[in-house]
């Protein structure tokens, strides 16, 4: 009774006050400028919100790291995106002005960043209610027409009119970041994109206008700037993680057949059928093909580039089912300075599960690919330097040579670079959340079961599908 009365007063909340967009707290409207940088805007707000920054500063949106225990071996680690290589833009080491213009702070430009410094909380960043706040790509984390403490260009944000209107955070405050990580919209998550700014309940049901309506912060509860769940990318041992349960009965269905179902598969499983439904979401990037200089690069049937002479080569997809393995909350990941085997696939994140763990489901994930620069000779990934200014000699993208290019990021890093480079395959699992579906538009037995059934049984350690009976299959 308690789950129903709960979904009772989110709904509620969520059609008269959440949704894309938040509103402004009038009590701001008193604040005056002008402000020469945007840590003046900071400070300003510590004047009423004194514990704030301190708050923010505990956090992994922070930090970009998060204390956790990924393996016997290692131990109790940091882990998280200060120090963790993808198969995307690959590392942030010697890269920060670009990977950090999505970071809560501002400055962030270079290892001596000072995470203590309470005035380069980035508050406007979350709280910006007019649509007008923007952070450049390469800026460091600073907002349009700011370098440093001074302004520098001609349209530089109007800080006084943002601080002025800050509220609480909607979902564009949220997307802007994850929806567009990893270069672009929608490449990284496959679920989290510009689309669910404003979705239809068809295309998510939890935060459609016509649906439930929801925020962001109503599954991921905020408590002093904490925001509840972790990316089993960055942080596979964190243990902050929702769960479909907090709202929805565990047995939530009238046929029992399907409650039972429920100790072995996810909810999202049946209820997230594809994603990428508005926008394509890319699985491959191939590193090693580029700097090749290709006229008018060929775009595929969505209109995405296949080709980037800075990037490489790309495979996009759209409408996408996701892939399924067992998963029971725990995963593994590579660490930097870690062996690999250049001739199989590196696994830089993975669910942990399997058949016999009675405490894993069957569970929906995009599976990236990639293909990325390793030490040929140590045997180990490494974090490149390619993002730079103009005639920076290291930079990749600015002179395309990979060799300085590694010895500048491995330097950044602080991992041994022999020299010797070369490419290796990787994969990365990114779970499935988001555009949930109505429950009449989830899957029915015959998506998952029969002869055209979407479910590798062999793949999860079955012997064949477990719905055939006397067919010898395990379950």
């Amino acid at each position: 009774m308690k789950k129903k009365i709960k979904i009772l007063a989110v709904l509620c909340a969520g059609s008269m006050f959440y949704g894309a967009h938040a509103f402004a707290n009038e009590d701001h409207k008193e604040i005056t400028g002008p402000f020469n940088s945007p840590m003046e805007v900071t400070q300003k707000c510590l004047e009423c919100h004194e514990d704030a920054a301190h708050d923010v500063m505990q956090t992994s949106h922070w930090t970009w790291t998060l204390e956790q225990t990924c393996s016997d071996e290692k131990g109790v680690v940091q882990r998280g995106k200060h120090n963790v290589m993808n198969n995307f833009c690959i590392s942030i080491a010697g890269n920060w002005p670009r990977c950090t213009s999505c970071h809560v702070g501002y400055g962030w430009k270079d290892n001596s960043f000072d995470h203590n410094d309470t005035s380069r909380v980035d508050c406007l960043v979350c709280h910006d209610t007019t649509g007008a706040y923007k952070k450049p790509g390469a800026g460091a984390g600073m907002p349009a027409g700011y370098t440093g403490v001074k302004k520098f260009d001609k349209n530089p944000v109007d800080l006084v009119k943002v601080a002025q209107n800050a509220g609480a955070p909607g979902r564009d405050n949220c997307v802007v970041c994850h929806g567009f990580g990893g270069g672009g919209n929608n490449v990284k998550h496959g679920d989290i994109d510009s689309s669910m700014v404003k979705p239809t309940r068809d295309h998510d049901v939890h935060m459609g206008a016509d649906g439930l309506n929801f925020s962001c912060q109503e599954c991921h509860s905020t408590e002093s700037h904490q925001i509840k769940g972790n990316a089993m990318a960055v942080s596979p041992k964190g243990k902050n993680h929702l769960n479909c349960t907090e709202c929805h009965d565990a047995e939530p269905h009238q046929e029992s057949l399907i409650n039972n179902h429920a100790a072995r598969v996810a909810c999202q499983t049946c209820h997230i059928p594809e994603i990428a439904k508005e926008m394509p979401t890319k699985m491959s990037w191939d590193w090693s093909t580029a700097g090749d200089t290709v006229v008018d690069p060929p775009l595929d049937d969505y209109g995405m580039p296949t080709y980037n002479k800075k990037k490489g080569s790309f495979i996009w997809k759209k409408n996408l089912v996701p892939a399924y393995a067992w998963y029971n909350g725990t995963a593994g990941g590579s660490h930097l300075g870690d062996k690999i085997d250049p001739t199989t696939v590196t696994r830089l994140s993975f669910p942990k599960g399997d058949i016999n763990d009675k405490t894993a489901k069957i569970y929906p994930f995009k599976v990236h690919t990639g293909k990325q620069i390793y030490d040929a000779k140590l045997n180990h990934l490494l974090t490149p330097k390619v993002y730079g200014e103009k005639n920076d000699p290291d930079a990749y993208w600015v002179n395309f040579d990979w060799n300085k290019a590694a010895t500048a990021g491995a330097k950044a890093s602080g991992i041994e670079y022999s020299g010797e480079y070369g490419f290796a395959p990787t994969e990365m699992y990114w779970r499935i959340n988001h555009m949930v579906v109505p429950a009449d538009q989830a899957l029915d037995c015959l998506d998952c079961h029969g002869d055209s059934g979407r479910m590798d049984w062999k793949g999860l350690g079955y012997s064949g599908d477990p719905m055939m009976a006397g067919k010898g299959a395990k379950n």
